[in-house]
């Protein structure tokens, strides 16, 4: 049998061959460190939603950062809880029954975590040795020789009812644990170099507000050394600069987003560091429609430059909170007007085979707009209702170079519009588009067409009167946790079939 030497980290020791067949990096203390006090405070928030009170070896009294300036302008710096809070967290607690959950006992309603890469096991042994309100701990490695080890050295720190060793491929571990009951509400991802093959399956088996942590030690590649390589595997290229370390921390983030945007998930950064030779990152993971549409808001492109280091920012997309915005805000000309103007100008056109309404042409946008100047002035705005802010008030401040004709020509209406020849497929009957995700049973729900036909076109005919919401029944109410009564703006009217689906 291999010799073998015992490594102490921590709380924990751990079994390691002195032939070295199996990856430790002991530089990476700080890295693990940093970990277990992320995820401490991770499950004292996130346990204390579910009723479970941790209970940390050691602590007294927790450190509190206050960022709100006093009255004196000076903002306060690192103190202690003060006996006040203390009470009303204690008088609070009485009111509630809680759970207590201390180091190294497994937890029901704790944290189940997964170390997608753990080779000895050796941050996985330490989370159980260390980490309270856990209710599992999968420590999985593709070794056979590595997946032997953890079980060992689980064994070996007496914690083998937390800790389970596996040896799999870490990605189908993760593919595997996609349904909402199944995933991780911890996954750890410690790779040797780039995580970027694991990150696709990660942002999917991580619970909703999940713990996510990622390390990178490619940070030649993500430093600018090689910006072809960084972006065949982060979707960025990296460039040298003075802040290339905390331009490759944006650029781990930015592909966590983008890979989570793709199911309609988005992240939100907690804690990131570049140390040493490595970036970590530590990041939840939620699900949202409406934030995941932000995310052009949130990224942008980079320019340098190569002479004095300097650089600038132009953003991807910006988030506007108005209503919609039809952009000069004048009368609309007829297609035949348009077309016929851009024809005087000397431009070809044509109509789209995508829309009714949408041309073709090569003509480039300064010359359009030029167009839509001129047809303003014999279809004048109300000047003085535009922000002076507003693109249609700096498009208009313009005086156009181009003086377009809309005299109708014989060319600008075609043979197939004359011949009112069909262009556009017309819809083959009701409700022809998609239909419902097929169900277990092959069945579709009754109540969809009429859906369907209650909220057909409800984006054109916007409800203004919010006595117009009593035509809608209230599903608070269908449920019974609806607590308005009669003041409530929904229909509390239930119709025939609703009462049996209540029972």
């Amino acid at each position: 049998m291999d010799r073998e030497t015992v490594v102490r980290e921590g709380k924990a020791a751990i079994l390691f061959p002195s032939a070295n067949e199996v990856f430790y990096n002991p530089v990476q203390e700080f890295n693990r460190d940093l970990t277990c006090a992320v995820i401490t405070e991770f499950a004292r928030e996130q346990l204390a939603q579910r009723g479970v009170r941790i209970l940390i070896p050691g602590e007294k009294d927790r450190v509190v950062v206050r960022l709100s300036k006093e009255k004196n302008g000076n903002v306060d710096q690192e103190t202690s809880e003060q006996p006040e809070n203390k009470q009303q967290m204690e008088e609070e607690g009485d009111k509630k029954e809680f759970i207590t959950a201390s180091v190294g006992e497994r937890c029901e309603q704790g944290l189940r975590v997964l170390e997608g890469l753990a080779a000895s096991g050796l941050r996985s042994v330490r989370f159980a040795l260390e980490l309270p309100g856990l209710k599992s701990i999968t420590a999985n490695d593709y070794s056979a020789k590595a997946a032997a080890l953890i079980a060992r050295n689980a064994q070996h720190n007496n914690v083998s009812h937390i800790l389970q060793a596996s040896q799999r491929d870490a990605s189908m571990v993760m593919y595997e644990a996609r349904g909402r009951k199944e995933r991780y509400d911890v996954i750890d991802l410690d790779p040797y170099g780039s995580p970027s093959p694991f990150l696709d399956a990660a942002v999917q088996a991580v619970s909703e507000g999940g713990l996510l942590c990622i390390t990178c030690t490619d940070m030649a590649v993500m430093a600018g050394n090689s910006g072809e390589t960084c972006y065949s595997k982060y979707g960025s290229v990296s460039i040298k600069s003075k802040y290339c370390h905390e331009m490759a921390l944006r650029i781990i983030l930015h592909s966590l987003d983008q890979r989570a945007a793709v199911y309609q998930r988005y992240i939100e950064p907690l804690l990131s560091v570049s140390v040493d030779f490595y970036i970590r990152v530590f990041v939840r993971v939620k699900t949202g429609q409406a934030v995941v549409k932000n995310s052009a808001s949130k990224q942008a492109l980079l320019y340098n430059c190569v002479g004095c280091g300097a650089f600038h920012l132009q953003r991807m997309g910006k988030k506007m909170s108005q209503g919609k915005h039809s952009t000069v805000h004048c009368n609309t000309p007829s297609m035949l007007q348009f077309r016929s103007a851009l024809l005087h100008a000397g431009y070809r056109v044509s109509l789209s085979h995508a829309c009714k309404n949408a041309v073709k042409s090569d003509a480039p946008a300064e010359v359009l707009w030029d167009i839509i100047r001129c047809w303003e002035k014999s279809n004048p705005v109300k000047r003085e209702r535009l922000s002076e802010t507003s693109p249609a008030h700096r498009i208009l401040s313009k005086e156009p170079t181009l003086q377009a004709c809309f005299e109708i020509r014989e060319d600008a209406n075609p043979q197939s519009r004359k011949r009112h020849l069909t262009r556009f497929q017309e819809n083959p009957q009701a409700n022809w588009g998609p239909k419902a995700r097929a169900k277990a049973g092959g069945r579709i729900s009754s109540e969809l067409e009429d859906k369907r036909k209650q909220f057909q076109g409800k984006r054109k005919k916007q409800i203004t009167d919010s006595s117009q919401l009593k035509s809608f029944p209230c599903k608070k109410f269908r449920k019974g946790t609806c607590t308005y009564g009669d003041k409530c703006c929904y229909s509390h009217e239930l119709k025939e079939g609703t009462e049996e689906k209540m029972d």
